[in-house]
């Protein structure tokens, strides 16, 4: 039975205006005992507040991120820079997870450059298996495009046989398969799965303003905006399926994530996505 927990990037802006501990705190009064680093600095500082948190609080750290090599000019750890440190950072926070959360820029346009990103990618999950570590891949839309009639989060696997993927249901949504399906696809491969709901919003009254206006472009756009990220139960995705699926697959973390809440408090989102989990009968998996 896999534990639901929760993607740190949905409460990003908290780790900075809170602090790490009070953050976790948090997220941990809401309901969840688990959660996956994101978009969190991993200063020596923020590391020893996670290890406070776990000792304190029962958090479990169920995964940290990586990126493969840092893009020009920004400080983001990779593992060609960084690879002792985010071991180091691992063994600290007692888990052997970890997951590189997006495909390159560069690699996303072109079949040797998805290609060599893999085969980057697979070498250093041998590296990384011998220290215990397991490294995964997180999928977004665009790797449901396709090459030479393949899609491309086919041929990262394929040519990644080390790497696990953390199947995001929302993307694979939004790339236009079924989540089922490429859970299914992906039995035995599958540790991590994204939590998030698929909604097609109303269309907003200012978008008849811009029409109106003769703004044909800003109409398009809120338009196709109307696609979004949505609390777990508030959208049009199959749960029951979903989840029954995921566990089938072998995932072991659950982790509730929303790109964007709309305004809405990014821990009343997470509060509300537990209470409709726990309403479908998942309380057991908190």
């Amino acid at each position: 039975m896999a534990r639901i927990g929760v993607q740190a990037s949905t409460v990003k802006g908290a780790f900075a205006e809170l602090g790490t501990y009070e953050t976790l705190r948090r997220v941990r009064e809401i309901g969840y005992r688990a959660i996956e680093i994101s978009q969190v600095s991993m200063s020596a500082e923020n590391v020893a507040e996670m290890k406070r948190a776990q000792e304190e609080l029962g958090i479990e750290i169920a995964s940290l991120s990586a990126m493969l090599t840092a893009p020009p000019g920004l400080a983001f750890e990779s593992l060609a820079d960084d690879y002792a440190k985010i071991v180091a950072d691992a063994r600290t926070l007692d888990t052997s997870i970890l997951r590189i959360g997006m495909l390159p820029f560069d690699a996303m346009g072109s079949l040797d450059a998805v290609v060599g990103f893999a085969k980057q990618a697979n070498d250093y999950a041998r590296r990384l298996a011998d220290e215990g570590i397991d490294l995964y891949y997180h999928n977004h839309h665009i790797e449901f495009a396709k090459f030479n009639g393949r899609y491309m989060l086919d041929i990262i696997a394929d040519t990644a046989p080390e790497v696990g993927l953390e199947l995001d249901v929302h993307w694979i949504q939004r790339g236009g398969e079924n989540p089922v399906s490429v859970l299914n696809a992906y039995d035995g491969r599958v540790r991590l799965v994204h939590l998030k709901d698929y909604r097609v919003a109303t269309l907003p009254p200012s978008a008849l303003d811009l029409l109106a206006a003769g703004d044909a472009a800003g109409f398009m756009a809120a338009f196709t905006g109307v696609v979004q990220f949505a609390e777990v139960g508030e959208g049009n995705l199959d749960w029951p399926a979903i989840i029954a699926q995921a566990e089938a697959s072998g995932a072991e973390y659950l982790l509730v994530e929303q790109d964007d809440t709309y305004g809405r408090d990014p821990f009343e989102s997470l509060r509300i996505s537990r209470d409709n989990l726990v309403a479908m009968g998942y309380e057991s998996r908190f």
